[in-house]
């Protein structure tokens, strides 16, 4: 299982152009229009060169997220998980 640690939580504007298409990606799969004020959280998975972004609005709690990375065969890091809790 691979750990799921933290690298921001940006305004869609602000999101660094080296994470633009890990969020079009997730856009894409979602299906969702993403719009300025939306808020990301982009996170870096180790051992991979590859990061999982989350649209912050989709989630009701850190459980919906948790489950969302196991499928992904990640678990999310401490550090990680109190910092995202306190921006649902």
């Amino acid at each position: 299982m691979f750990v799921a640690t933290l690298d921001g939580i940006f305004k869609y504007p602000d999101i660094p152009e080296e994470y633009e298409p890990y969020e079009q990606f997730k856009a894409t799969i979602e299906k969702r229009e993403v719009k300025d004020g939306d808020d990301l959280a982009i996170l870096s998975i180790s051992g991979t060169d590859s990061h999982h972004v989350l649209f912050l609005d989709s989630y009701n709690n850190i459980r919906e997220i948790e489950k969302e990375l196991k499928d992904a065969d990640a678990k999310i890091n401490h550090t990680t998980l109190k910092i995202i809790g306190g921006h649902l």
